[in-house]
């Protein structure tokens, strides 16, 4: 709690007065982070715009937001509306990359669910490792890596 008090600049007691505990404070940053993501996914408009332009927003957004929120909700998950809020928003992403697949941006003869589990990761890893990146310079590595690989062809 200290250290988020600094980190927020202000002092201890503002974060007790507003949070009973450490768990009040961590559902609090976990509800933002899932309302963030949902908006996230929204904004992309992945049901109808391009395929292209709609996978660039969305790694761009989802950057923004791991980066604004770099908290893992996997210790959330066993509450039901956490889960189901989370698992409606990777139902639309993973129909979003079948889509992307049916529209040929993604190779079909990789294994099911590769590209489902791949950007994630590679979300995560540019928001860490590449903070210097704005996150639509981020998304275009990530967008550049996920069509193309690290190939030299």
């Amino acid at each position: 709690m200290a250290s988020i008090a600094t980190e927020a600049g202000v002092d201890r007691r503002t974060v007790y007065r507003r949070f009973a505990s450490r768990e009040d404070l961590l559902t609090a940053i976990y509800e933002a982070r899932l309302t963030a993501i949902e908006r996230a996914i929204d904004d992309a408009r992945l049901r109808e715009a391009p395929v292209a332009v709609a996978l660039h927003r969305y790694v761009e957004n989802i950057i923004a937001v791991n980066r604004t929120w770099p908290v893992d909700l996997a210790r959330m998950l066993g509450d039901d509306a956490v889960s189901r809020r989370r698992n409606a928003s990777v139902q639309e992403v993973d129909a979003f990359l079948r889509r992307a697949t049916d529209d040929g941006l993604l190779r079909r003869d990789q294994p099911e669910g590769w590209a489902s589990a791949l950007l994630p990761q590679l979300m995560h890893l540019v928001s860490r490792q590449l903070p210097q990146l704005s996150p639509g310079q981020a998304a275009d590595v990530v967008v550049d890596t996920l069509l193309h690989g690290l190939g030299g062809s």
